[in-house]
């Protein structure tokens, strides 16, 4: 397996299992309602604004990848869009699947060289940086997410 095929298997295993850490994206979120995504617990963000910004920059990535300018403001990576029902939260659950494999497929289609490569623009670093970021960012708010879940559960319960 080259080297950026393991990068998008380790992508895709943060999403969709596999992973040493046993934790992912999918199974963390199965059983969540958009009643829970849309929670808000003290002053964090919603589960469905960090699954919302998490993708945001999955497919900001994926268009770099595609040939396309990185047009990518962190101002409006938190711009979710209203969840004001069940299928609005699938809705989204589904583009982030679906934004996922297709990030995944265009790094397993990316040639190896181009990985130390500088990405859009060589303030950002190199392709290998910003793609191991781009993991780095999801386990991060994926913590986020198990620990506002966790709280919300225990709310509930209560």
């Amino acid at each position: 397996m080259n080297l950026t095929a393991q990068i998008a298997r380790h992508f895709r295993e943060v999403h969709f299992g596999g992973n040493w850490t046993t934790s992912n994206l999918r199974d963390s979120l199965a059983n969540v309602t958009w009643r829970q995504a849309t929670a808000q617990v003290h002053s964090f963000n919603t589960i469905a604004t960090l699954v919302y910004h998490t993708n945001y920059y999955v497919s900001a990535v994926a268009r770099v990848l595609r040939g396309e300018a990185l047009d990518a403001r962190d101002k409006d990576s938190f711009d979710q869009p209203a969840i004001l029902s069940q299928a609005d939260w699938e809705k989204l659950l589904e583009k982030t699947w679906a934004d996922a494999e297709d990030f995944a497929r265009l790094l397993e289609q990316l040639p190896e060289p181009k990985l130390w490569e500088d990405f859009a623009d060589n303030k950002y670093g190199n392709y290998y940086r910003n793609l191991h970021g781009i993991i780095e960012h999801l386990h991060y708010h994926l913590g986020q997410i198990v620990l506002i879940k966790n709280i919300i559960k225990q709310s509930d319960e209560n």
